[in-house]
């Protein structure tokens, strides 16, 4: 996921305190009914536990803010630092990620103390004057704690999938609102235009969508919402992970070589089809987009289908025009929903599921590697990678916005990725 750096400072007079609050609140919210082992086990390279995003999120409070910028903060324990570093090149050795799930101790308690000593720490630290930079680097632990939200839950479905008893993570929520009846996907024209893509201003963002610039939009058509369940199976049923023709050649390697027949979490029962939620497993809601699909069988259904995929400006400049409104993690549906109802233009661009695009993930003109730490939060990522736009339905709310570039390898499958199509017009 897209590692976040601020692109502009916090503004003076922001309530840090209040945003820290609130974010640090949230992740004992996620984790309050997960017991221990839950949050220990690791169920692939990709993945991590529960317990280590919590302590991880916290190591970074520790290490980027708190040692350099606070000379009576007394370190909770040295030896996390070598456990809960990511992949920091520059602040030292850190323990192998495929390893994580071998880390029985410390303990969830333990780990819980380490947050709270932190959580005291830094917010005697915001009681004082502190210069932008450092104000900065705090609201970037938030978004920071804020995209390990989003993986914690993402992480913890693939877990309970491996789990043959399929348990839930929640309960089922009522909806909070109405089903539309399936409808054929409509298209919204563009004409040909110059328009303006990446941040600018004073709110935060991370550097790598930034900075602002412009961009040729040829004339196109996007299609006004997310490919379906309904419309996959069709894929399925005619064949789609049987045809080379239609695949790229690395992503017919990985069909081959992974035995891709279906997204991922899917499986068929007694005729009936389903799939594994954060509910456990449910029936597959055909209208729902479908979601935990790679690059490249995104790429190849939208070859079967006769269209493409859009470039990241062109889902951009039409989601500048869009609310940022959707089924986000807040509503507590943790889980992709059919569409309230097909008005004009796109619809769900924001919430229920990424959307992958044809874009690769690359700087921006003008962008520039920040020195420091710091520094490896984007650039270094800016290759063999995908751009995926819009959020889901585990995005926290207040954490998207129409310029935030995530990216993730064109094989990846265990996110919230789906599929918007578009075609040249």
């Amino acid at each position: 996921m897209a590692t976040p750096m601020p692109f502009n400072s916090t503004r003076e007079g922001e309530d840090l305190q209040r945003l820290y609050r609130e974010v640090r609140g949230q992740t004992r919210v996620l984790i309050a009914e997960l017991s221990d082992a839950d949050a220990t086990a690791q169920s692939m390279p990709d993945a991590s536990p529960a317990k280590w995003h919590l302590a991880h999120t916290t190591w970074f409070f520790e290490t980027m803010v708190l040692l350099p910028h606070d000379p009576g903060y007394i370190e909770f324990e040295p030896r996390f630092a070598f456990l809960f570093n990511s992949y920091y090149e520059t602040v030292g050795a850190r323990h192998a990620r495929p390893k994580r799930g071998l880390l029985t101790r410390p303990s969830l308690e333990q780990i819980g103390c380490y947050r709270e000593h932190v959580d005291q720490a830094l917010t005697r630290l915001l009681d004082r004057p502190l210069n932008p930079q450092v104000r900065a680097l705090i609201q970037l632990g938030c978004h920071h704690e804020q995209q390990h939200q989003e993986l914690l839950l993402t992480d913890i479905l693939h877990l309970f999938s491996e789990n043959p008893l399929r348990p839930a993570y929640s309960s089922v929520p009522h909806r909070p609102r109405p089903v539309a009846a399936h409808a054929p996907a409509g298209y919204t024209q563009y004409e040909e235009a110059t328009v303006e893509i990446g941040h600018a201003g004073e709110d935060f963002a991370f550097d790598c969508e930034g900075p602002r610039h412009r961009v040729i939009r040829p004339a196109c058509r996007l299609a006004n919402r997310c490919v379906t369940n309904r419309e996959w199976l069709e894929f399925v049923a005619d064949g789609g992970y049987e045809k080379p023709l239609i695949w790229l050649s690395d992503g017919w390697t990985e069909v081959q070589r992974q035995g891709w027949t279906a997204p991922l979490y899917w499986w068929e029962e007694d005729g009936a089809n389903f799939t594994m939620t954060l509910h456990g497993a449910q029936s597959l809601e055909l209208d729902a987009p479908v979601a935990h699909v790679s690059y490249f069988e995104a790429d190849a259904f939208a070859t079967w289908k006769g269209k493409r995929l859009p470039t990241e400006f062109e889902w951009e400049a039409a989601a500048q025009l869009a609310p940022c409104e959707g089924n986000f993690a807040d509503s507590g549906l943790l889980r992709a929903m059919p569409a309230p109802g097909l008005g004009s233009g796109p619809q769900q661009l924001f919430g229920d599921v990424w959307e992958w695009t044809r874009s690769s993930f690359s700087a921006y003109p003008g962008f520039r590697t920040p020195a420091g730490a710091v520094g490896e939060y984007n650039g270094k990522f800016m290759s063999g990678q995908y751009v995926l736009r819009g959020g889901s339905c585990v995005t926290p709310a207040k954490h998207i916005r129409a310029t935030y570039r995530n990216f993730f390898r064109p094989d990846t499958r265990w996110q919230f990725s789906g599929v918007r199509l578009a075609e040249d017009a």
